[in-house]
């Protein structure tokens, strides 16, 4: 299928999760020319804040590769990802994502994710909710032990 018709299929099942309680976003993960996984937004469906369409994607993405790593894959998803999709693509190692809306439709549609960029852009100390560092004692154990851990999975 061309880049086109995957973009059509995110539409299509962004349009679809809105005739099934959920919100207008759809994604679909494809590697080689074939469907890896799709997913749509479940965020008030699953009372589920992080349930994302791309997130619902990317999830359903591993769990059939059996991999928490998706190389050689593409995203493609019915509007641009907010900040947390683009993160979770990021750390999903995706070598793309290809969107169709941009967030100026997604605003028009009251999905208005521009807060959030431009909130990465200021200090925390201006943030309407406190994002605060308490140093203890013990807060690098973890990091101390998956160091010392031979068996652990690098990502």
């Amino acid at each position: 299928m061309s880049e086109h018709a995957w973009l059509v299929r995110a539409v299509d099942l962004a349009t679809s999760s809105v005739a099934e309680g959920g919100g207008p976003f759809g994604a679909v993960v494809v590697r080689d020319g074939a469907v890896v996984a799709e997913g749509q937004n479940r965020v008030t469906r699953d009372l589920d804040p992080t349930a994302h369409a791309e997130v619902v994607a990317i999830r359903a993405a591993c769990t059939a590769l059996a991999s928490f790593e998706l190389r050689g894959c593409t995203l493609y998803t019915s509007c641009e990802p907010c900040p947390l999709c683009v993160s979770a693509s990021l750390w999903a190692r995706l070598d793309r994502v290809v969107y169709a809306a941009d967030r100026d439709d997604a605003a028009r549609g009251g999905f208005d994710d521009r807060a959030f960029y431009e909130l990465f852009d200021r200090p925390r100390t201006a943030w309407a909710m406190p994002v605060t560092q308490v140093v203890t004692a013990e807060a690098a154990a973890p990091f101390d032990a998956w160091l010392a851990n031979a068996a652990r999975t690098a990502y």
